[in-house]
Parts: C-alpha cells; structure tokens; sequence
C-alpha cells in the first residue's frame, strides 16, 4: 500500500516514539522480546478472541498500570512489602519490563513459558517477607495479600480500558476479562479469584476497611507523579497519563494519597486529554514500519 507524503513526513516521527516507548516498556531489545512471547510454538493459555487479549493489547493499559500501583499502595502489608523489596526506586524501569513481561508471557505467550514466568514470581513472594512500620508481619505469598493485588490490577485495567479503550467491552465480555485473569490469579496463588464484576465490586468493598494512607504510600505516589524518572521532554504526556490515572480512581482514595478530587475536571479536560494520549500511543504502536520488523501479531506490548 502506498503512503502519502504527509503519511512518509510523520513516520520517523512515529517510529521514533513508538521505539521510545518499547525500550522502556520491553527493554533495550523490544523486537525479540515481543518475538519470544508470540513467535515460540505451543498452546496459550487464552485463545485469540477471549477479552484479556483485547485489553492487555490496548494502549489504554498505561493509564491503567498507573492506577493499580495507586490503588495497591493503599494496603499498608502490602506497601510496607513493596517499599522494603521491590527497589521501585532504585529501578523502576526494571521494575516496569519485569511486570510488562510477565503481563505479555501469561496473555500471549506459550503456556511453558507462561508456567515459568509464574514459578519465577511464587518463588521470588516465597523469600519475600518482613514487618511493616507498626510492628504487623506480613508474607508476599499470603494469598489474603496476593488477592488485594490481584483485585486492584483487575479493578484498575478494566476501568483505563473502558475509558480509553479502543472497542467498547460489554458485560458479557468485561466478566470475560475477568474469569480470564482469574486463571493467572490462581497459578500465582490467590484462593477464589473473581470472576465476575459483582464479585470483583464485593470483594473491593471487603478489603476497604483495611486500607489506610500510609507514609509510604503517599511516598510511592509523589515518586509516581511529581518525581517520576521521566525525560524532560516527555513529562508533558507523562503529566497526562498520571491525570488520566489518578481521574480513574474512585474517590474514597484521594484523600489517604492526599490527590486532588476534581470531578469536573477529570470528566472534561482531564479525560479528553487523556483520549488524546492514549490514540497518540496506540499510533505510535501501530506503525506500519514498526510491524513489518516485528512481523508478528498487530496488538501492542501491553505495559
């Protein structure tokens, strides 16, 4: 197919942001990384139409990414473990492969390596254990633990994708996403995942009397949002991906992480800007030339 010069004018453009975000999201090397997660032979845990492909695939994952870190940090026990264990600071973009990989592994990847990736991360929860600040033990493994983790990136991926979303999901479809990251949720270790929106709402609501702002809790979220380790040329749009995150939360959550609650705003400005970022990423993730070096599967690396 041929392009338009206006077509062949933006294409470094593209190309370069594009490659921008993958080395960040994937590493130095994205184009193997994707081609070790959709080119190795073998059966997938999710078929081609089921909805956790759709939604992982989607731009809109970012914002969403943003949001469950937002939401997790709420958990003292499990603050207290991320703050004392994951070296957020130190590496947060180490931080940030190792989670997209996995995410990619267990969506799209061959069910060995998906397996293996989910040893890997029981094996690392089993060495993970401590005290949080007042005094309370706590076990990366505890399955009560691993549960509220699991809820908070479910809750905050379903809600960036029907926001941002590139094809609407329905109810059918978004319990569909659900019962899909219940099956990873169970290889890691979570007893009785939802697998339904009423179930995620409820089981939400039965954690809240346990969540609290924390010191580092509203550390982690000043990291996230004022002091990220974001070039100074993309802090504009990081500036708008933290917007449309933090406009996802519900509001229960501002105060504890001291974030504002404009709900005006976060319906208006905020979210048209944040539809705005979201198309520009999936552009970008969708160049012809990008693909034809891939050669793989047209759906982005999901964050």
């Amino acid at each position: 197919m041929s392009t338009t010069p206006q077509e062949n004018l933006f294409n470094p453009l593209r190309d370069g942001l594009a490659r921008m975000i993958l080395t960040k999201v994937a590493g130095p090397d994205p184009l193997a990384e994707r081609a070790r997660v959709h080119d190795t032979p073998g059966p997938r845990w999710f078929a081609p139409d089921r909805p956790i492909r759709r939604v992982h695939g989607d731009a809109s994952m970012f914002a969403g990414g943003l949001r469950a870190l937002l939401l997790q940090s709420l958990h003292p026990l499990a603050m207290a473990a991320v703050s004392a264990h994951s070296g957020y600071r130190g590496d947060p973009w180490g931080r940030l492969q190792r989670t997209s990989y996995f995410l990619a592994i267990t969506t799209y990847g061959a069910s060995a390596d998906a397996e293996e990736a989910v040893a890997r991360v029981r094996g690392v929860h089993s060495r993970v254990r401590g005290s949080s600040p007042d005094g309370v033990r706590y076990r990366a493994s505890d399955p009560h633990l691993l549960k509220w983790v699991h809820l908070a990136e479910v809750d905050s991926f379903l809600a960036a994708y029907r926001q941002y979303g590139a094809a609407p999901l329905d109810s059918a479809e978004s319990d569909g996403y659900i019962e899909d990251t219940a099956r990873v949720a169970r290889a890691l270790g979570v007893v009785e995942p939802p697998t339904t929106q009423v179930e995620l709402r409820q089981m939400l609501e039965e954690y809240r009397p346990e969540l609290r702002g924390t010191t580092e809790a509203r550390q982690a979220a000043r990291f996230i949002l004022v002091h990220p380790p974001v070039p100074l040329a993309a802090r504009p749009a990081y500036a708008v991906l933290t917007a449309a995150a933090v406009g996802l939360l519900p509001w229960w959550t501002r105060w504890p992480l001291r974030l504002p609650f404009l709900p005006l705003a976060e319906g208006t400005v905020v979210r048209a800007a944040g539809e705005g970022l979201t198309r520009t990423i999936r552009w970008a993730l969708a160049s012809p030339t990008l693909e034809a070096a891939m050669n793989v599967d047209k759906s982005p690396l999901p964050d």
